[in-house]
C-alpha cells in the first residue's frame, strides 16, 4: 500500500482521513501546517507516495508548500488538493495536481482516486475529480 502524507489543519477531518486510510492498509502521517509538512516531506525516508493537501493552512498556503518543495530538487509525489474553495484554473495549470476535491467531498471519491494513483493508472481529470 501507499505512504501518504495528509496536510490538513482541521483536526476532525484529518483524523477521519487518517483512520480511514490506515484501515485500508496505507501508512499515513499527518501535518497541520505548511512548515511541519515541508519538514516531513523533505526528511521522511522512504519518501511519501502521495500527498493529500489542504490549501488553506494556518501559516501559509498549500500552494506555497508545493513551490518550496519544487526548490528542493526532490521528486514530488502525486498531490491531491482538497480545499473548501475551488482553485483558479491558473493554479491547476501551474501545479498540475493529480486531483482536486472541493470540500465537502465524498470519502469514496478520495479513496477511488487514491486507489487509481497507487495502481499507477493515469488520471486525466482537468483538475476536478
Amino acid at each position: 500500500m501507499a505512504r501518504i502524507l495528509i496536510v490538513e489543519d482541521d483536526y476532525a477531518l484529518e483524523r477521519v482521513l487518517l483512520l480511514t486510510l490506515a484501515k485500508r492498509g496505507h501508512s499515513v502521517a499527518e501535518a497541520g501546517s505548511m512548515a511541519e509538512a515541508f519538514i516531513m516531506a523533505t526528511t521522511t525516508e522512504p519518501p511519501f507516495d502521495l500527498i493529500i493537501l489542504d490549501i488553506n493552512l494556518p501559516d501559509e498556503t498549500g500552494w506555497e508548500l508545493l513551490r518550496r518543495l519544487r526548490t528542493t530538487g526532490q521528486a514530488l509525489p502525486p498531490v491531491i488538493v482538497a480545499t473548501a474553495i475551488r482553485p483558479p484554473p491558473d493554479r491547476i495549470v501551474e501545479f498540475a495536481p493529480a486531483g482536486v476535491l472541493v470540500k465537502p467531498y465524498p470519502i469514496t471519491t478520495l479513496l477511488s482516486l487514491i486507489d487509481r494513483l497507487v495502481k499507477g493508472e493515469p488520471i486525466t481529470t482537468g483538475g476536478d475529480v
